[in-house]
């Protein structure tokens, strides 16, 4: 089992050492498996094991190509570029607003106090302290719903409140409807939790409900996991008919939601799905986007009558939250730091969205002005995994549409741009490299 993975440490080491170039092509498994005298089955765990580190993109029968930048361990820069105009990252997608260190800076200052540090390096247990409580009911409040304290609970970030939802839901198993596109870690995670992820097919106004039904009876569907709010890839917003829709159907079927909120903040304030159906409704939202990651908290707001079942869950699962991350967070929520992030990131989404329209204008980009990515749907002949490999080859890292896909045959000719990370200017610099990438292999009639 340690064999394969000592052979992809070995490619890893080439490629960081630059012996592997971005955009290479990496030779047919079966090509692998002859030159190193393994099993085909073994080259296929290397290159499995290579995709899951980042280092790799590629699908069976179209080639696997070395990416562009390697995500690197937690706390090093999303973008590595420089004055020569080096490497952009548009895969990672983590905003930072301008002065966002010196603003959070004076919150933490008194939790570095002997008597207040000791405290806060006490284990959380997973509905917190009262406080962060009723700093977090405060911050996820909208238009005709604001939680009740006694159902928050907390973990360390926002995809742990995902697989903590999902265990105290779902058996090994069972099945969870899913948009046809979703976030790739919950596939990552269903993955890890033996659960099947059911594709549900959508419209320009969201999840279509008959999708769901008709899932739901070809075999009960335990869960529905949905993005309602700038979805990932994809940017779409829920319209508010559909959302009516939707939530009278998952009543009428008793059906358990998992309503991810994690980019909602960025846009203009909705009802979201919870306040229709509160009694079925796990909403999941987090610090990671609207702060930062290295220092971040996941939320949970779950029905009254599931807050034992899914405190359980992060215990079990030990998804807690950390006291100090629990206690900045608290503190930044109720002195109005965050809301003050949030504004000055819709501010830096709407520019970056400007550059994204001015350097892809012609193009077929689905996306959101309040959002920090996009969806581009590529022009013929290129395909996402080929695209990819020509961005990495010129600098680029870019997210292949078929990351998102649940279906294993439909594999989208698209890419997502994540906005976020890299400073505006080498965004501008890596859009214009993507389209003189595009529109020149667009015109070229041999094909990739």
């Amino acid at each position: 089992m340690g064999d394969y993975r000592r052979i992809a440490d070995r490619i890893a080491e080439d490629i960081a050492g630059g012996r592997l170039k971005p955009g290479q092509r990496l030779p047919p498994q079966s090509v692998f498996a002859r030159r190193r005298g393994i099993a085909p089955s073994t080259a296929g765990r290397v290159y499995g094991e290579l995709v899951r580190r980042g280092l790799v993109v590629g699908e069976v029968g179209r080639g696997t190509f070395v990416r562009a930048a390697p995500a690197g361990p937690p706390g090093r820069a999303l973008v590595e570029t420089g004055e020569s105009g080096g490497p952009v990252n548009l895969e990672l997608n983590y905003p930072s607003a301008p002065g966002q260190p010196e603003l959070l800076a004076p919150v933490l200052a008194p939790l570095l106090r002997p008597d207040v540090l000791a405290e806060a390096l006490l284990p959380a247990a997973a509905t917190g302290t009262e406080q962060a409580r009723e700093a977090a009911a405060g911050l996820l409040a909208g238009p005709g719903w604001r939680p009740g304290p006694e159902r928050l609970l907390f973990t360390g970030n926002a995809r742990q409140a995902i697989a903590a939802v999902l265990a105290s839901l779902v058996r090994p198993g069972g099945r969870v409807g899913v948009e046809q596109l979703t976030y790739p870690l919950v596939k990552e995670i269903a993955a890890r939790l033996g659960i099947t992820l059911v594709p549900l097919a959508g419209d320009a106004a969201g999840l279509l409900p008959e999708a769901v039904a008709a899932a739901h009876r070809t075999a009960p569907l335990s869960a529905l996991y949905v993005q309602p709010t700038l979805h990932n890839p994809t940017s779409l917003t829920t319209s508010g008919p559909r959302l009516l829709q939707l939530a009278r159907l998952v009543n009428e079927l008793d059906l358990p939601v998992v309503e991810d909120r994690i980019w909602s903040f960025l846009h203009e304030p909705g009802v979201p799905f919870a306040a229709h159906a509160p009694a079925l409704t796990h909403v999941v939202d987090g610090l990671s986007k609207r702060v930062a990651p290295g220092l971040t908290v996941g939320f949970l707001v779950v029905p009254p009558h599931r807050v034992a079942a899914v405190a359980h869950a992060v215990r079990s699962g030990g998804w807690s939250a950390g006291r100090f991350a629990l206690e900045a967070a608290a503190r930044w929520a109720a002195e109005g730091t965050v809301a003050r992030l949030v504004q000055a990131k819709r501010a830096d989404a709407a520019r970056r969205q400007r550059i994204l329209a001015e350097e892809l204008a012609g193009f077929a980009v689905r996306s959101d002005p309040h959002a920090y990515f996009a969806w581009w749907e590529l022009p013929a002949p290129w395909r996402a995994d080929t695209f990819t490999a020509a961005a990495a080859a010129h600098g680029v890292a870019v997210t292949p549409g078929p990351a998102f896909a649940v279906a294993p045959g439909h594999t989208p000719d698209a890419v997502r741009l994540g906005l976020a990370s890299a400073p505006e200017p080498d965004l501008r610099r890596a859009l214009r490299t993507l389209a003189h990438v595009a529109a020149r292999r667009a015109g070229d009639r041999s094909g990739p």
